[in-house]
């Protein structure tokens, strides 16, 4: 049951903070911009590269890795530091029961123990499989399925728990579109060579996959096939990508009644009660159509397949907790094939990355009292408040927005909540049972307790104050419902370069154009536009002005639209204009903020660099990185962001006082003739 909102990668410790000072020191001994530029690439034919190129250069893409960056760098420190803290924890075999340190202990150990892990096999999930091999009719399909998704499986059905968008102060049950096996409908469907390459590949996988769990290989073929064919229909009545991004369309309340009609196979308020989920009257449906297909395959497909199903989505589940040759075969098609990658990680980096999932508040705690200071957040809220002190002021420029819209913005950008550095409260663990016995079983309790945290939350009154990412995590986001941005402490960090080396230019390029202003201006996108001031999905906007926005939106879908990725494959302009948008309206957000700074004012170069020069590239320096092909495949098919290098040209393409700096004339092909420039914040 997915229901937090999202997954972010790792970081390191916070010893950097804006750096006030002037800038009398014009050739500082080492200068990050200067280190990754590639100064043989002209910024008008493709700045990423000028930005980034010496650095891409310099360093490739390990093997375990699907990308390589900043991100990556910084996630490496932070991985050192986590390691001391869980092996400190994990050599403690006196902890008390029940403690944070317990928990992280037992379960780093579990992890790390794989000749336990090896010596059991899939012998933890026994009686997990034995439920499934004892279903007799469509009543005990579904029952397996309920228990199947409390303990962090997926199959059929996509329940989850959040705001409701109309209502926020009220926590809602909804059911999305799920139970495919592949990333998204486009896999099942797509007839380019990488794609058709990827299903033969993926029934590869799941024939290996079933010999593994003891099944002969004509069996196993046959499971292929069954596997295949459920899983295309379910495909086949699922929403593209673009459309998921609508939330009217995707916002469907019924009554538990009415939603029992949907699917009349389904005794709903019995189920909900094996789910723990008891006195709700209503349901947030987000894709209606999808249960059609729900209630046609409980009808049409026979027992014996809904048992072969079952199996799949447990083996595949937990096949990275399990023992190496399931895990190793898990790797391969996931990693290699699916994402180009050549090597697994480090086992302590992946147990690492499971204890930040199941525990990482518990891990936020130890990393907040040693690593984050005080004075760091409060210099970070300080650029926070100048952020959005800035959109305020453009907001009240904009020349297309009509007056009743802008006070209405301007009231909504007032009552944004401001989440910097770290939560206040963190959450309680206690119930969370964590041995060293099993590292599966271990993933199983992570899975069951978060389910039943969010189940908990309904009937309840709505936790403005909680937090849905670490302070650990490197990424941020606003959640409309709240209206809320919240800004991990590991976000701010440019890895290896103290305060003293990093002017002003770069942390408003780098922190307040592509973290903070980004944030924001989601609250402002194609989607978060729909929601009013107190996280409500209400029209505020008028007719005009909405009508306004969208055409100024398309020249933007346009613009990501013509750019080619791989061969022939061109982005989603509708898919990722939300994050478009975002990145647009960071980057001419942050650069007002910047202008504001005795830096700008005084002009003076750094290493030959303009102030509104090193702002561009300090911008550029949050995307440093590159990709692998197969992965850049993945990506462009499944995620609503844009790949990094686009995220750097898209916006800068649209943005006046990069011309001016960076010489950009007709003809280069970061030009963009202004007739068609994008011109929404």
């Amino acid at each position: 049951m997915k229901i937090t909102i999202g997954t972010a990668l790792l970081i390191s410790t916070l010893f950097i903070s804006c750096n006030t000072s002037s800038n009398k020191d014009s050739n500082p001994s080492r200068d990050v911009l200067i280190e990754n530029m590639d100064t043989t690439v002209n910024p008008a034919v493709d700045f990423f590269s000028y930005a980034n190129g010496g650095w891409i250069k310099k360093n490739p893409i390990p093997e375990s890795e699907r990308r390589w960056g900043i991100a990556n760098l910084v996630q490496n420190e932070t991985y050192d530091r986590m390691k001391k803290l869980s092996e400190a924890a994990a050599a403690n075999t006196k902890a008390a029961a029940g403690t944070n340190e317990q928990k992280i202990g037992d379960f780093y150990a579990s992890g790390l123990d794989s000749t336990n892990i090896e010596s059991k096999g899939i012998t933890p999930l026994k009686s997990e499989f034995d439920a499934i091999n004892s279903i007799k009719d469509v009543q005990s399909v579904m029952d397996v399925i309920a228990h199947l998704q409390m303990i962090g499986c997926s199959p059929l059905i996509g329940p989850g728990i959040s705001q409701d968008e109309k209502n926020s102060d009220v926590m809602a049950l909804h059911f999305y579109q799920g139970g495919i096996g592949l990333p998204n409908r486009d896999y099942y469907f797509n007839s380019d060579t990488r794609t058709k390459n990827i299903r033969e590949e993926y029934v590869k996988h799941i024939v290996n996959m079933f010999q593994l769990l003891g099944d002969d290989v004509a069996k196993a073929k046959r499971n292929s096939t069954v596997i295949m064919k459920l899983e295309t229909n379910l495909a086949k009545a699922s929403r593209k990508l673009e459309d998921l991004r609508d939330p009217y369309m995707n916002y469907n309340k019924m009554s538990v009644g009415e939603f029992g009609k949907l699917t009349p196979s389904i005794h709903w308020v019995d189920l909900l009660s094996k789910m723990n989920i008891r006195n709700i009257d209503s349901v947030i449906i987000g894709q209606p159509e999808f249960y059609k297909e729900v209630e046609n395959s409980l009808k049409t497909v026979s027992i014996e397949d809904w048992k072969i199903y079952l199996r799949w989505n447990l083996i595949n589940a937990f096949a990275g907790e399990l023992n190496n040759a399931i895990d190793k075969e898990h790797f391969h098609f996931f990693g290699t094939v699916m994402s180009g990658v050549k090597e697994q990680r480090l086992r302590w980096k992946r147990v690492l990355d499971n204890e930040e999932g199941y525990l990482g508040d518990a891990l936020g705690q130890l990393y907040v009292e040693k690593y984050y200071s005080p004075v760091t957040r409060k210099r970070y809220q300080e650029l926070t408040d100048n952020t959005l002190e800035a959109f305020k002021e453009r907001i009240q420029k904009l020349e297309w927005m009509s007056p009743q819209t802008k006070e209405k913005a301007i009231a909504k950008l007032a009552s944004v909540r401001k989440k910097v550095g770290c939560p206040d409260k963190w959450r309680d663990y206690s119930s969370m049972k964590i041995t060293r016995s099993s590292y599966v079983e271990n993933a199983i309790q992570g899975n069951l307790w978060q389910y039943n945290y969010y189940v908990n939350k309904l009937g309840k009154p709505v936790d403005r104050e909680e937090w849905d990412m670490t302070p650990q995590t490197y990424n941020a986001y606003y959640n409309p419902s709240n209206n809320e941005i919240v800004l991990p402490a590991a976000q701010f960090i440019v890895p290896g370069f103290p305060d003293s080396l990093l002017d002003d230019a770069i942390l408003y390029g780098y922190d307040a154009a592509s973290t903070i202003g980004h944030e924001i201006t989601h609250g402002f996108d194609d989607e978060g536009r729909q929601f009013d001031s107190k996280g409500n999905l209400s029209p505020w906007w008028t007719s005009e002005d909405s009508a306004q926005f969208v055409k100024r939106a398309q020249f933007m879908v346009e613009q990501f639209n013509h750019y080619v990725v791989l061969d022939s494959m061109h982005l989603n302009g509708k898919a990722t204009l939300g994050e478009n948008i975002a990145d647009f309206g960071g980057v001419v957000i942050g650069l007002d903020a910047f202008k504001k700074t005795k830096q700008f004012k005084e002009g003076n170069k750094i290493n030959g660099l303009s102030p509104v020069q090193r702002f561009f590239l300090g911008y550029a320096l949050g995307w440093l990185g590159d990709v692998r092909d197969a992965s850049l495949a993945q990506q462009v098919m499944t995620n609503v962001h844009a790949p990094g290098k686009f995220r750097v040209l898209g916006p800068m393409a649209n943005i006046p006082e990069f011309y001016e700096v960076f010489h950009v004339k007709p003809g280069d092909p970061m030009y963009r003739p202004d007739s068609i420039r994008v011109k929404i914040w």
